[in-house]
């Protein structure tokens, strides 16, 4: 039955084997970690904006073409690495796309001895895709191990491993930048932006050997069976999925391809706040990164947009029983009004306000959307295609967005920042209003 149970049901809250949510725990755990050390060397960027740019000369159009590369490469990613995922097994998955973030990086940072735009483009894109095996790698790992009731809670607990990183890189870059202490002994001075993107590979490389050796694909590999029974999309024992089934069951459905275009408008505000917000208090707001007005919003961004994932996945869970749809598109009319509010703002205290505001509707779309949904539609043996498919729309968007955003920052300055979010907001509303009634997200089931 694809309907989730009611509230009261047993169902909700099967008996699990003993050790069960031990091992769950840190099969969790371990993967959290992985995906924090992605965003490690993901981010690393929106804190090098300026200082590359000012390097060597390149223009905000010239940056935006190396986050659109990257966003581009990574949404196209998503779509044939999701597909992979589901015959390889999540496990894999993440590992392949570990090695690949870490080289690239490494590359990245050596690159700044030639300081050629069109090879940080490329590094950067080929960053992008390696990077798109980790949300499909996660998700399918979870799917297996989380049941429907819980899924949406998962997802924010997944906002917030995402988000654990971001705060991870916001706390070290400006540290490595400015210089600090460590361990109070040794003084480390200024260091080149290039340690952004060595240190942040460093670490993933660390996590990911962890992850060989503890992270199990289902609950079978660690010798639990029949945790989820009676769920439909947990019966089948196999979690890897025919690549033409797969493919088929996933693109034929409607719902997917509604949800991957309010995905695209999620990807659009979310990444336009996070990866310009350093520049837009370094340039407008005159903050330099180690002031307590900049560490206050490097921090509370990241909080703020975990906070909204686990409220939105938990409300999602429990009020509206399993569905997503009307929790999303009542964020996202909360979005439009706080972005509308924030284009009047001009205190440092205001726009700080307003930045972390914006992050938190945007994560909180951003989780419902992207992992909760997609376990719903794909199971533990379709999860991976799902969520590639709808995660390349939110980076789909995002290429496109910022490109254009790019341009219209070097045009204008920063007038229309926060306007230019404003259309996103709206239809990605009106696109979430339009199957909230859907008590299942899977093809055929309305009711």
């Amino acid at each position: 039955m694809d309907t989730p149970p009611p509230l009261d049901s047993p169902a909700r809250h099967p008996k699990l084997p003993p050790g069960f949510r031990p091992r769950r725990g840190l099969n969790w755990g371990v993967v959290g970690l992985m995906y924090t050390s992605y965003y490690l060397c993901r981010y690393n960027l929106t804190l090098a904006n300026k200082a590359i740019a000012d390097e060597f000369h390149f223009t905000k159009a010239d940056m935006s073409s190396i986050i659109s590369v990257q966003l581009f490469a990574y949404a196209c990613g998503q779509i044939i690495n999701g597909l992979l995922t589901d015959k390889l097994g999540g496990k894999r998955a993440m590992l392949i796309g570990a090695v690949g973030t870490v080289v690239m990086n490494l590359l990245f940072g050596a690159a700044s001895f030639w300081g050629m735009l069109w090879l940080f483009v490329v590094l950067r894109g080929l960053d992008g895709y390696s990077q798109a095996f980790g949300s499909p790698g996660f998700i399918k790992i979870n799917a297996a191990w989380f049941s429907q009731t819980e899924r949406g809670t998962f997802a924010g607990i997944f906002g917030f491993m995402i988000n654990l990183g971001r705060l991870g890189i916001f706390k070290l870059g400006p540290a490595l930048l400015a210089g600090f202490t460590f361990l109070g002994m040794w003084q480390v001075p200024p260091l080149h932006w290039r340690w952004l993107f060595w240190i942040p590979a460093g670490v993933a490389s660390l996590v990911a050997v962890v992850l060989a050796l503890v992270v199990k694909d289902t609950p079978e590999e660690a010798g639990f069976h029949g945790v989820h029974k009676g769920e439909s999309d947990h019966d089948d024992a196999d979690i890897r999925g025919e690549i033409t089934t797969v493919f088929k069951q996933i693109v034929t459905n409607r719902v997917v391809w509604i949800i991957a275009a309010a995905y695209s408008c999620t990807g659009a505000v979310r990444q336009s706040i996070d990866q310009w917000f350093p520049r837009y208090l370094q340039e407008v707001q005159h903050l330099d990164m180690k002031s307590t007005a900049f560490q206050i919003t490097g921090f509370l961004i990241p909080f703020v947009a975990s906070a909204g994932s686990l409220l939105s996945g938990y409300i999602s869970d429990t009020v509206f029983q399993g569905r997503r749809a009307p929790v999303a598109a009542w964020v996202y009319g909360l979005e439009v009004g706080v972005i509308l509010v924030a284009a009047q703002a001009h205190s440092t205290a205001a726009i700080v306000t307003s930045f972390i505001m914006i992050s938190f509707t945007a994560n909180a779309t951003h989780s419902l959307l992207g992992p909760a949904a997609a376990m719903d539609i794909g199971g533990r043996k379709m999860a991976g295609f799902a969520s590639g498919v709808i995660d390349s729309f939110q980076y789909f968007g995002a290429a496109i967005a910022l490109k254009v955003l790019g341009w219209v920052l070097d045009a204008t300055g920063w007038t229309y920042f926060f306007y230019y979010m404003v259309p996103f907001g709206i239809i990605g509303g009106f696109l979430m209003y339009s199957i909230a009634h859907r008590r299942s997200l899977k093809k055929g089931h309305t009711h």
